[in-house]
This record gives structure tokens, sequence and C-alpha cells, in this order.
């Protein structure tokens, strides 16, 4: 299933915002991101990792002024990121916050053309307190969503990405959230061990077609034999971790 026709429609999100004089440095030193380069207005994906180098968060960095950020992640996931940012918070001068803000996710042909915050796939996310949908928009559904972010192969929490279990390199996505040049962050050393080494992880997330009625845990078939696991679906569109081997053959 296709949608390519732009539409609007609410994206849940939880939202937390971290701000004070040690907002940068902080946020700097834990995210697998580089946030120096970031200017005000702008915005990044990143990951918080474990010290394990699994992932704990993906969430998106937004820098709203020069000592004030604002991270949101997929709803439901939000006390993680909030409990394992404080966790490690000490002697920092910056409050971490959680927001009651809305999303709307713009996506489909010219989604781009409207003012927000960049995001996945064609087109952008509006994030506040009191967002409105953009006029001359159709509103449209969860489905086409899920279809959006399926095309763009695009790895959500509790569904692609569990909390302590996904490594960066399986989700497809280190090349948006992950900075190879920064300084240390808790998790680092198995992302940069991996990227030095050239190593592959063992599973990959991809798109991958299946037969009507497969829901998400399924196992992804082919030639009778199980090489992965399906994680989201829509139609016979699905997202699925499919063994390095099964790709390379």
């Amino acid at each position: 299933m296709s949608f390519s026709e732009r539409f609007w429609t609410e994206y849940p999100r939880d939202v937390v915002q971290v701000a004070g004089a040690d907002a940068l440095t902080y946020l700097q030193s834990q995210l697998s991101q580089d946030l120096l380069p970031l200017q005000v207005g702008r915005s990044v994906w990143s990951f918080v990792l474990q010290p394990t180098g699994k992932v704990e968060v993906l969430l998106r960095v937004w820098r709203t002024a020069a000592d004030t950020f604002v991270l949101d992640t997929d709803a439901g996931f939000g006390e993680i990121l909030t409990a394992r940012l404080s966790r490690f918070k000490i002697r920092v001068k910056a409050d971490i916050t959680e927001l009651d803000w809305t999303c709307i996710a713009v996506r489909g042909a010219g989604a781009a053309q409207v003012e927000g915050l960049a995001s996945w796939g064609e087109g952008v996310d509006l994030l506040g307190a009191a967002v409105q949908p953009p006029a001359g928009v159709q509103h449209g559904t969860a489905e086409q969503l899920l279809s959006s972010r399926i095309d763009a192969v695009w790895p959500q929490m509790g569904a692609e990405i569990v909390p302590g279990e996904a490594i960066p390199a399986e989700t497809g996505i280190t090349g948006v959230a992950v900075s190879f040049t920064k300084g240390c962050y808790p998790g680092q050393e198995l992302v940069e061990r991996m990227d030095s080494r050239g190593a592959s992880a063992p599973k990959l997330l991809q798109q991958v077609m299946v037969a009507e009625g497969v829901v998400a845990g399924d196992a992804y078939v082919v030639d009778g034999s199980s090489v992965g696991a399906i994680t989201s679906v829509s139609g016979t569109a699905a997202l699925a971790f499919v063994k390095r081997s099964a790709l390379n053959s």
C-alpha cells in the first residue's frame, strides 16, 4: 500500500525539554549525534545509547534557543528518555521537563513545502503546544502514516527498536543519527569499533513484500526458510529485520 498524495495526521510523540547553562554540553556528552554545529531553529536525529552500545531511545533534537533543546520520541518512551538523561545529570545546570505538546505529521508529494521540522520520508513535522494542521492539506490516517514510514524504512520505538535490544547498525539510520567524529558518549565504544573495523550487523532493517494477513511478529520467510522477523506491516508492504546472510545470498 502506498500513499503519494499530500496529507496530515496526528503523530503521537512524547516531548522533553532540556534547558539551562549546561544543556548543550550535557546533551553533547550523552547523545550519539554532534550537537555543537546545531543552529537555533534546526533539528537532528540521535540515539541515546546504553553503556553497552544498545539503543535506549531514538529521538529528535530541536534547538529552540542557545541553551534550550526540545527532544521528541515515539509516544510511550518519553519517561525512559527522561529517566535516562536524569540518571547521569550530576552537578549539571540544566532542567529536564516533560512537555504536553502535540505533533502533526505532513507527508506525501509536496509536503516539504510546509514549514516545519525535517522528518523521515517525504515530509515534515509540526511540533508545539498548540500546532494547527496546514491549510489546504487533507486529513489523513494513521494507516497512511504507517505506510509512509515503511516506505521510508524508518524504525519506530516499540516496533523496530526495543530499548536495550537493538544496536544502531541494525536500524539502517546511523548516517543521520550518529556522528563518528564527536567526543565520547555512553555506548560510543561499540559504535566506533564496528565503524572502524567495517563490521556489519548480523541483521538489518529492510522493506519487504509479504502476503496478505502477515502481521508484526511473524517470521519473514523466503523459499521456505525463516530469514528474519516482521516488525511493521501495511497491506503487503512491511519492515523486517533480515539476516545479513539472506541479504548477501
